[in-house]
């Protein structure tokens, strides 16, 4: 039997997390708060954090916070341009903020984002067990890859300045696992050919 490939054939684009939050208040029909957060490990425009946020809680259209505004724009360029599109508009300031992340992943995870105006909160508990998502470079019709373990929860809840979004987390398959809306998306490397 021949040896299996040990080695994956693409190049790296970044690596590290990209954990989202999309609530709704009608099942998902429809999506009120959409927040996709960036800690990259590796990247050509070197490592950060990046937080990507359209929510009723922030005002009137996306939002970008960032501690690398190098990294925030390499990730509207790549990735957030295949993801949601809203979230790649380089007219876009970028606000200067700092990162941090409490709890574990046994419980409860919380990602906390301060600007010099703003306090962003998002939590994450009751956690489903994790999954790897594999997607080759050409899956569903994207030039990049991504393999990434998600742990989906069944509770999240995002918070800003005090106030936390009155919309819900819904379950929805990826794939055929069971997962939902709110995912933790750790060990996440993106590639291309």
């Amino acid at each position: 039997m021949p040896d299996p490939q040990m080695v994956d054939p693409h190049d790296v684009v970044m690596t590290g997390e990209n954990s989202f939050i999309r609530l709704s208040d009608d099942g998902g029909k429809s999506i009120t708060d959409r927040v996709s957060h960036w800690r990259v490990l590796w990247s050509p425009a070197g490592q950060g954090h990046a937080l990507f946020i359209e929510s009723p809680l922030t005002g009137k259209g996306p939002r970008v916070y960032s501690d690398n505004a190098g990294v925030a724009r390499f990730l509207q360029r790549t990735i957030e341009a295949l993801l949601y599109k809203e979230f790649a508009a380089d007219s876009l300031p970028v606000i200067d903020a700092e990162f941090e992340r409490s709890g574990n992943s046994l419980s409860t995870v919380e990602e906390r984002v301060f600007s010099g105006e703003d306090e962003i909160i998002l939590s994450y508990w009751d956690l489903m067990p994790p999954f790897v998502l594999t997607m080759p470079p050409g899956a569903m019709n994207r030039p990049l890859g991504v393999y990434s373990t998600f742990l989906p929860a069944r509770g999240a809840q995002l918070s800003v300045n005090g106030v936390a979004a009155t919309a819900k987390v819904f379950m929805q398959d990826r794939f055929g696992r069971p997962a939902s809306s709110c995912c933790l998306a750790w060990s996440e490397t993106w590639t291309k050919p």
